[in-house]
């Protein structure tokens, strides 16, 4: 790995980073990595949309992919073809065939079934029929069911209910209930809080300080008080502050700079400068740029982690306040 040193993003080497990615399917790590699959191929294709070469990618044999890792007998998705079905997998499935404009091969009826019956007594999503359960479950659940035209089948106050219960003293929220606040889950919780048009459950100054004071002095972000900084958090982050209108409590020129110094000499960005870089931090870094309003860059959905474009296409912009964007 080798760190760049450059002010600029280098998109024709992140382009062929990602369509080269999972070419050797021989290489050991090609197969570790099998149950990232669904999800690295949705990372990387949302990072080409980003940065507008939506077409880099084989869109037919992307859908065929992602067709071969449908559970008829659950009507979910799993990562990999013959993988059990998983809520994040299925989402990431959906994302991948809306952007695609494959909708059309979904068995919706089926999918929204197998998603519903993951909400447990307490309103909480599991990720499988194994039972753990997550806010991220409960935000993969209402960003799926939105995406597809069924959130009117959802148990709406079930569900915010539980999130509500997730808020700590801080702002910020947890994976479950009386777990420590995290950026990640406080996007979740944000994120799907938004979709359903509630936010009011959110202590709205408490949590933008928060967030704000995850911003370290070499411009990144961290998670979590007391921790390193990652690119990843960018999005996060980022995306929550949106929703709440408050991106500006982010010195948005130090956090470019500490983005584009986590790029790789021969594409890709990692979690900071120095280590190596994989598909998932450099789709959350160049988010994140976008977000910033980085030119070039297509807007991305700060709620849907989306190309903006598509998702007011489709209507989902409607019952929430205009979302921010950093345009300088």
């Amino acid at each position: 790995m080798s760190q760049v040193m450059n002010d600029t993003l280098l998109i024709p080497l992140h382009i062929s980073y990602i369509q080269n990615l999972g070419k050797n399917k021989n290489d050991l790590m090609y197969h570790l990595t099998a149950h990232l699959r669904m999800n690295a191929i949705y990372w990387g294709l949302t990072a080409i949309c980003i940065m507008g070469h939506r077409e880099a990618l084989n869109r037919d044999e992307m859908v065929e992919y992602v067709m071969s890792c449908w559970d008829e007998e659950t009507g979910g998705f799993g990562a990999h073809p013959d993988h059990d079905a998983h809520i994040l997998s299925t989402l990431s499935a959906i994302q991948i065939l809306v952007t695609q404009d494959a909708i059309d091969r979904l068995n919706i009826d089926r999918v929204a079934k197998f998603i519903l019956s993951l909400q447990q007594p307490s309103g909480v999503f599991a990720g499988d029929s194994f039972g753990e359960i997550d806010t991220r479950f409960s935000y993969i659940a209402v960003n799926a069911l939105s995406l597809i035209g069924r959130l009117g089948d959802l148990d709406v106050e079930k569900t915010v209910n539980y999130i509500a219960q997730c808020r700590n003293f801080d702002g910020g929220f947890g994976c479950r209930i009386g777990a420590e606040s995290h950026a990640g889950q406080v996007f979740v919780c944000c994120a799907a809080l938004t979709i359903l048009d509630r936010l009011d459950v959110i202590d709205i100054p408490a949590l933008s300080w928060w967030l704000a004071e995850r911003q370290l002095p070499n411009g990144g972000l961290n998670g979590r008080p007391e921790k390193l900084e990652d690119v990843c958090y960018s999005f996060w982050v980022l995306s929550s502050l949106s929703m709440l209108s408050k991106l500006h409590y982010i010195d948005s020129g130090k956090l470019i700079s500490f983005i584009l110094s986590a790029q790789d000499t021969e594409g890709g960005i990692a979690d900071r400068p120095g280590d190596i870089p994989d598909v998932f931090h450099t789709h959350f870094g160049v988010a994140g740029l976008s977000l910033l309003g980085y030119p070039g860059l297509v807007d991305i959905d700060p709620v849907y982690c989306m190309p903006a474009a598509l998702i007011e296409k489709m209507g989902l912009r409607k019952g929430w306040q205009a979302l921010e964007r950093r345009t300088g």
